[in-house]
């Protein structure tokens, strides 16, 4: 039976602030063996934050993609830090954890594409490392054909219809859903072929004992450190 798992959910955001260096950092401290973080492409960079706007976790204002690069690394994300750049979280990660990169704004694909390739061939981390992941299962499918060694996790919400069988067809590794849909139906439909099932997201250890009575494979969680507290 493969480990169950604990995704970092933007880090150790119950703690820190979300996507930020700080929030990765305590995460590695608590010993997650798996971030999960959102990005955006901006002026040929990747850029770490999960919202479309920017008010929520900044002191900025505006749609992100409205903004350009200077303006938004220039904002306080929360105590301090900057919005990170994917390859700054690449650098403080190295071979210490793996990363589930969820492909949030348009045409996010190629370069995370990109950016993973290279962090392979220059030797600091591995395809294992890596876990792609989208709601936009077209941008999903886009970057599979690009880096088809790399595992890829299917965001489903609301009723998952078929959802099962659309994530084996697309070559997914893994479903990705909110936990106030999962049942023990879905996750045996999606073990049945041969997927992983990952719910999000779980910060109570009532919660936690739920997913884990219903056959889940792992969640994804702001406190790494909720099965130990």
């Amino acid at each position: 039976m493969s480990e169950f798992i604990l995704f970092a959910h933007r880090g150790a955001s119950g703690y820190e602030p979300e996507n930020t260096l700080s929030a990765f950092e305590l995460a590695l401290a608590m010993r997650a063996q798996w971030l999960e973080l959102d990005v955006y492409a901006m002026d040929g960079e990747l850029l770490v934050i999960h919202d479309d706007r920017l008010e929520r976790t900044t002191n900025g204002t505006g749609f992100v993609m409205d903004k350009d690069l200077a303006y938004l690394r220039s904002l306080d994300a929360g105590k301090g830090q900057k919005i990170p750049l994917l390859r700054e979280v690449f650098d403080l990660v190295g071979d210490r954890a793996g990363i589930n990169i969820e492909l949030k704004g348009p045409e996010t694909a190629a370069p995370v594409s990109g950016l993973i390739a290279a962090a392979i061939t220059e030797h600091r981390m591995t395809a294992e490392q890596f876990i792609v992941s989208s709601f936009n299962h077209q941008e999903l499918l886009h970057f599979k054909t690009m880096n088809p060694e790399i595992r890829i996790g299917a965001l489903v919400s609301g009723v998952p219809w078929r959802a099962a069988r659309f994530a084996h067809k697309m070559g997914a590794y893994a479903v990705h859903a909110g936990m106030n849909i999962v049942n023990r139906r879905f996750v045996a439909n999606v073990h049945r072929r041969g997927l992983r099932f990952f719910a999000y997201t779980v910060n109570t250890r009532e919660d936690l004992k739920r997913m884990q009575g219903m056959g889940v494979d792992g969640v994804f969680t702001n406190y790494p450190d909720l099965i130990s507290h």
